[in-house]
């Protein structure tokens, strides 16, 4: 059930009122009657008063509790403008308008979600959560991982042997003495001894 509440030929500009009726859109009452409270301006003086003046129609007239109503509309119109002039410079004169306001209270005791008014309440973002993905460990694999560390081990045992390659100029002459037969042995024995011959006998000659 909706009551209202008007204010007519409020002395204030329709601009100035609006400001604060906007304000206690879509608030329960309790809410809206706090929040004119502390709001230091004319308008909410004005507002609160009709806003009082609707809570007391709805308890009433139509027996309704204070504490299930919210603020469905608040509207402010333009009301008539009183003309008042002043003298200006040349004997001039500048009008001055002042404005009246005509204030419309709706209150509504259905649902607040149901009414689609606007919530006040602020809503923090929230952190988005990463998942952490479960890895499967696969039994084979955990099989041949001590399998692998087994032949890494054998082969660290065996050492490398290394064949230091030579050129075929620089040739160890053990190597080749190894490598020649007996027969070639004693020829080349044969023929040191026959020069040593040789180197004596020019010396005993000379000696003669």
């Amino acid at each position: 059930m909706e009551v209202r509440s008007i204010y007519k030929y409020a002395r204030i500009s329709p601009k100035k009122a609006r400001d604060v009726a906007r304000e206690i859109r879509g608030l329960p009452v309790s809410d809206a009657i706090d929040a004119l409270n502390f709001t230091p301006k004319k308008a909410a003086f004005l507002i609160g008063k009709t806003l009082k003046s609707a809570v007391a129609n709805a308890e009433n007239n139509h027996d309704l509790a204070a504490d299930s109503l919210h603020v469905k509309e608040a509207n402010i119109s333009d009301g008539p403008s009183f003309r008042r002039f002043k003298p200006r410079a040349r004997g001039s004169a500048s009008a001055i308008k002042k404005r009246t306001s005509h204030i419309y209270i709706i209150l509504t005791d259905e649902g607040h979600e149901e009414a689609g008014a606007p919530s006040r309440e602020k809503r923090i973002p929230e952190a988005p959560v990463v998942e952490a993905e479960e890895v499967e460990e696969d039994p084979a694999a955990e099989d041949e991982a001590p399998e692998a560390a087994e032949s890494d081990e054998g082969s660290s045992d065996v050492t490398p042997v290394a064949t230091d390659q030579t050129d075929e100029g620089s040739e160890d002459p053990a190597v080749e003495d190894s490598e020649q037969s007996p027969d070639e042995e004693s020829e080349g024995e044969d023929a040191a001894e026959s020069a040593s011959d040789s180197e004596e006998d020019p010396e005993d000659e000379q000696k003669d």
